[in-house]
């Protein structure tokens, strides 16, 4: 039985249709969340109603996050079949794993058939292959097969993000019978764009567009009007690369076909929208070496997730250490060079760091080939030269008045320019060669190029002083 609502509680609430449920900094109010944890605290079921059943999507999903965990499975639980499924993936991994795995097995059932099916799929797709099956087993034959076959390919690609619900006629039939056909059949996905034509082995022969439908006669047969389709998207492309496609292109939607040429599903532009979104977060975390990391993970996963790179990056901190001790007498006699010493590492490992920036985005985007590699190689170094001498300059003014030695200016605007050209060359180099390699040059180049500027930075900067006072 529904519990009956506090009058008091309710009238107390924000007023969502006046202020909306974010804050003018984007944030979700504080205030919302309050009323909300209160009702849930109340267990008022008839204000979650009112208050969260309207939600879009991404809203539902921000206020999950902002929920505290035990408020996230009472509101799922008090909401029960009004709890909208897709919000979940709106949300951290971590987040949607803890809150589907305290429902039962039979409640996921009945929510995804309610689903899209790559919502279904993304909310699938990180369960227990023993869950899944389990799952699967309570939904009706068809969209079982759709679900299973979706989820037989690989992560990340097309096929994995694809929406199996689509609409297809053959080629024979009239642009009349395909707008009844769309009108009467309650089983076509509520929104699209194009109609595929398929014959009856659902080979994929071409597709039309809606506006195209409308503004042709009814008599016309679909085969006259329909075009080719020139980007069907194989379902084992990996999804940026489906990505980049649509950015090409300027495509809606595109078919998804498989190794013979069948249509099994569309690829629509809010799931690559959120694959542009997902690849370059990936890419962005991937260069500062944390790996694939949410805001929801726990300490120790988090820590776990960050340690390798960090171990590497302890190894290349010994070889630059290594190198400083080579010349130990040299700072011994002259300390104005352990002080100067960082300036040289850290301008040489921020300019690495702005070249390997530029460098794994173009490589990321397809925007650096074989026809302009070297021509970008050319101009990187010219921007170490130049940036080089400039703060060789700058430093070397300033290092020569600190210590009243124009000897030490003189070294250190040396090893300034040195290092950033060294600097600019492992900045494009380093990621290329990763490229080339098979490795991702987003997780491994920033220890490499980090570790090229702090060793030619020490060695040029302290072998340089040896060198000009003869120290042995």
């Amino acid at each position: 039985m529904e519990s009956q609502p506090d009058p008091s509680s309710a009238a107390d609430g924000p007023d969502i249709a006046e202020t909306g449920i974010y804050g003018e900094d984007g944030v979700i109010r504080p205030a919302f969340v309050a009323h909300v944890g209160a009702a849930i605290a109340d267990r008022d079921t008839l204000v979650l109603r009112k208050e969260v059943g309207d939600l879009h999507q991404s809203e539902l999903g921000h206020l999950l996050e902002a929920l505290l965990p035990e408020q996230r499975h009472a509101l799922v639980e008090l909401l029960g079949a009004d709890f909208d499924f897709s919000s979940l993936t709106e949300v951290d991994e971590a987040i949607r794993m803890e809150i589907v795995d305290g429902l039962p097995n039979a409640q996921i059932a009945k929510a995804v058939q309610e689903l899209d099916s790559d919502d279904a799929v993304y909310i699938l797709e990180d369960l227990d292959e023993e869950d899944q099956d389990e799952i699967l087993a309570q939904l009706p034959f068809t969209e079982r097969i759709r679900l299973r076959r979706s989820l037989d390919y690989p992560e990340e690609t097309a096929g994995r993000r694809m929406q199996t619900e689509f609409v297809a006629v053959p080629p024979f039939w009239t642009v009349g019978q395909t707008i009844d056909y769309m009108r009467e059949d309650n089983d076509l996905p509520d929104r699209f764009s194009q109609i595929f034509v398929i014959d009856p082995s659902f080979k994929l022969l071409g597709s039309i567009d809606l506006d195209q439908i409308l503004r042709t006669k009814r008599g016309v047969k679909i085969e006259e009007v329909m075009h080719e389709t020139r980007h069907a998207i194989p379902a084992t492309m990996d999804q940026e690369e489906a990505a980049r496609e649509f950015e090409q292109y300027d495509l809606l939607s595109a078919a998804v076909v498989d190794e013979n040429e069948r249509l099994v599903g569309v690829l629509t532009i809010d799931d690559v929208v959120d694959v542009i979104q997902q690849e370059a977060e990936e890419d962005l975390l991937r260069m500062g070496g944390v790996g694939d990391e949410e805001l929801s993970d726990k300490v120790l996963a988090t820590s776990r997730s960050r340690v390798p790179w960090l171990m590497v990056n302890l190894l290349t901190a010994f070889l630059a250490a290594s190198v400083i001790g080579l010349f130990d007498a040299t700072i011994e006699h002259i300390v104005a060079l352990a002080v100067l010493m960082p300036i040289v590492a850290g301008m040489g490992g921020n300019a690495g760091s702005q070249t390997m920036t530029v460098t794994v985005r173009a490589l990321a985007t397809k925007d650096i080939d074989i026809y302009n590699a070297g021509r970008i190689i050319r101009r990187e170094m010219g921007v170490g030269v130049l940036n080089g001498i400039l703060f060789a300059t700058l430093i070397g003014l300033v290092a020569g008045l600190w210590f009243q030695s124009p000897t030490i200016g003189g070294l250190i605007a040396a090893a300034m320019v040195i290092n950033m050209f060294a600097a600019a060359v492992a900045g494009i180099i380093i990621p290329l060669l990763l490229d080339r390699a098979g490795a991702d040059p987003a997780v491994a180049s920033a220890v490499f190029v980090t570790a090229v500027t702090d060793v030619v930075g020490f060695f040029a900067f302290l072998g340089l002083a040896t060198w000009w006072y003869g120290f042995a």
